[in-house]
């Protein structure tokens, strides 16, 4: 056991831990590095990342690339992976949680405006419609009125 921990220095970290960047910084850079990648890079990553099983980094990173197909699909899967990360018992979760809950309420939003974006182009598609069959309808109207025979002007009777 190294020194540090013998004696109960907790903001000490263990020997293994100077190389490797903490999982917060990792993840991070991760994400800093997907922002660059085009979309068929992104599809090998997640086919690279695989299933994330229990570990949190895991589901973080995954979570990440399903954040960028902005697919219906993948943000529900994305939710649910930072979910797990949000519901992980184990200690090396601990640092990851708090993004977790920002990358969650960010999917969350994103989701309401994706609804409220499809009700709105639904709306839109009905009242085209809409405009469409006035539109034919009052040209039928104009088509019977130049049809009738024009009426010569009435003569006003004069006293």
């Amino acid at each position: 056991m190294p020194p540090a921990l013998a004696a109960g220095d907790r903001d000490s970290p263990p020997a293994g831990d100077a190389i490797a960047p903490p999982p917060l910084e990792s993840v991070l850079a991760y994400a800093d590095r997907l922002r660059s990648l085009p979309a068929n890079g992104l599809a090998q990553e997640q086919a690279a990342l695989g299933e994330p099983g229990n570990l949190p980094v895991r589901q973080i990173q995954l979570a990440l690339v399903l954040m960028h197909s902005h697919q219906p699909a993948d943000t529900a899967r994305a939710l649910g992976l930072l979910q797990r990360v949000m519901a992980h018992p184990g200690p090396d979760s601990a640092p990851l949680k708090p993004l977790a809950r920002l990358l969650a309420a960010r999917l969350l939003d994103q989701r309401r405006l994706e609804d409220s974006l499809e009700r709105q182009s639904q709306q839109l598609r009905d009242s085209q419609r809409r405009i469409e069959a006035l539109n034919d309808r009052l040209e039928a109207m104009r088509a019977i009125e130049r049809s009738l025979t024009p009426r010569s002007p009435s003569r006003t009777p004069t006293p």
